[in-house]
């Protein structure tokens, strides 16, 4: 049964750079065919998928965020990580990693989120 847990900070302040890591148990993020997602959730808003790395670490972000965002992954420990540069308090949200697999828009493994908090 595949795990996922995130990790990292709880406070960020303004402008610094926002990093999570993703630990996965169960599942290896080199096989099979999904793809390793961010996603989150802003304080009274919808979820929102940030980006995601592939089995063959090719990554994909969204439009709106790719300039600030960075997927990449720790093969040896079976993890991959979120970088977001340049954080606002609009950044402030529930963090999670996902599994997804090629195909779907479904995501059937789940991290049990992180909160990040912007603040000076």
């Amino acid at each position: 049964q595949v795990q996922l847990q995130e990790s990292g900070p709880g406070l960020v302040k303004p402008s610094q750079t926002l990093s999570l890591t993703c630990t996965v148990s169960g599942d290896s993020i080199t096989t099979g065919f999904y793809y390793w997602s961010w996603i989150r959730q802003p304080p009274g808003k919808g979820l929102e998928w940030l980006g995601h790395i592939s089995v063959s670490a090719a990554t994909y972000y969204s439009p709106d965020l790719k300039d600030r965002t960075s997927v990449s992954r720790n093969v040896s420990k079976n993890q991959f990580t979120l970088q977001l540069n340049s954080v606002t308090p609009e950044d402030t949200a529930v963090y999670y990693c996902a599994r997804r697999r090629y195909g779907t828009y479904e995501y059937d493994a789940w991290g049990q989120g992180t909160q990040v908090t912007v603040s000076s």
